[in-house]
């Protein structure tokens, strides 16, 4: 099977979800721990069949040639360690106008987390969106979220502060 590699790093191959990746998939969603930071109204997954539509939508939205949700897999293991994104953020809920914003966001394991894993998929993913023509990327945290917090510190990216511009929720919002 020949899945599409969006790019490396030096300890990870950032690619396509594949069937196989269902198992992890519903393992990383169904943590509270993990799901309680995504979303305007946050909810673990609660079945395995979500996995499987899951990766079928994100594989749907992957067939663009720079927005995408792709799996973070570990080289030294191919344990997939969680996910990285590069997508549109969604229309303003705040009545501003669209401006074409795009976000970079991670999910991880827990077992994936404190190795810098989000931080150096989150550079690539971003590397990966100026090279193919994006000009700023933004991230949106929920406040609390100290370990997105401090990721999106490592990347440099500057703080813009709260914002409900997105989501439908208050959130701490980057640039780079």
């Amino acid at each position: 099977m020949n899945v599409k590699v969006v790019f490396e790093t030096e300890r990870l191959v950032v690619r396509d979800w594949v069937d196989s990746d269902g198992d992890r998939v519903f393992d990383i969603y169904r943590r509270w721990e993990v799901s309680r930071w995504l979303g305007a109204t946050p909810r673990a997954m609660t079945d395995r069949d979500a996995a499987t539509r899951t990766i079928e939508r994100w594989n749907a939205r992957n067939t663009d040639p720079v927005h995408g949700v792709w799996a973070v897999e570990e080289k030294a293991t191919g344990t997939v360690a969680g996910t990285v994104l590069l997508v549109p953020l969604p229309e303003p809920s705040d009545g501003g106008p669209a401006r074409g914003e795009v976000e970079v966001g991670w999910h991880f394991h827990p077992d994936a987390w404190g190795r810098g894993l989000a931080t150096e998929s989150a550079r690539g993913a971003i590397a990966h969106g100026f090279k193919t023509g994006v000009g700023e990327i933004y991230a949106v945290v929920r406040p609390g979220n100290q370990a997105s917090l401090a990721v999106c510190r490592r990347l440099g990216m500057r703080p813009l502060g709260l914002t409900k511009r997105w989501y439908d929720a208050e959130l701490e919002s980057f640039v780079i």
